[in-house]
């Protein structure tokens, strides 16, 4: 695409005295510019559908522009990256937990952007409950791997009724009193007393360490929050 450069000074010519050869308009120097004039005027794009060829450079437009006019690349990257930008913001703001079964690489550099720590390592992850003053904080913490329960804490006291039945041998008194009625009046008779205890089902306390015993089946990630 050219633009028209004039070629003859036909101003100059008026200038000059008469009879002055140069004076004159020649038929060549007007063909010559149409010439040129014709050269660019097809060289031109036309303003009905053109067929633009080569680089063509239009201003970029501002990021909030929505209207009709053409959109320059930079103006299109710039709108894509904007809206790229907002949406990753919006999936994953600030706070956002973000899990990897696959490497333990920061999010800032497989998803780039964001400011992110690592989060949570080796706990489960429980929803807050305003209701159970053990999850009603954010951030709250608890619980322990391993079991311990001690004998002093969880026992148990028979009752009667629990002791299973049973009965005791008992000697009455040298003397001949006996020690328990019905016995016989020899010294050192014997006899057998009735039998106690029911005999009922009953449960006892558990002493038990258990290393790892805590736990709920799980399968382990890499977690990161969004700080920033």
């Amino acid at each position: 695409m050219s633009n028209y450069s004039k070629t003859t000074d036909f101003a100059a010519k008026d200038a000059l005295t008469t009879g002055n050869a140069n004076k004159i308009v020649k038929g060549t120097e007007i063909d010559d510019e149409f010439s040129a004039i014709q050269t660019a005027v097809n060289s031109k794009a036309n303003t009905n559908s053109p067929a633009l060829t080569g680089t063509p450079t239009a201003p970029t437009a501002s990021s909030a522009t929505d209207n009709t006019q053409l959109a320059t690349t930079a103006y299109v990257t710039a709108a894509i990256t904007t809206a790229v930008a907002a949406t990753k913001d919006a999936l994953l703001p600030v706070g956002s937990i973000y899990t990897q079964a696959g490497v333990a690489t920061n999010p800032a550099t497989l998803l780039g952007f964001g400011t992110w720590e690592e989060y949570g390592a080796g706990k489960a992850i429980i929803g807050v409950d305003a209701s159970n003053t053990l999850f009603d904080t954010l951030g709250e913490t608890g619980g322990a791997a391993d079991i311990t329960i001690s004998s002093n804490t969880d026992s148990h006291t028979l009752t009667i009724d629990e002791i299973p039945a049973h009965t005791h041998t008992a000697l009455k008194q040298a003397n001949g009193v006996a020690l328990v009625q019905g016995f016989g009046e020899a010294p050192n008779a014997a006899g057998i007393t009735g039998s106690t205890g029911g005999g009922q089902g009953h449960t006892h306390g558990i002493t038990y360490n258990g290393t790892n015993a805590n736990y709920q089946p799980y399968i382990t990630v890499y977690m990161w929050k969004r700080t920033a």
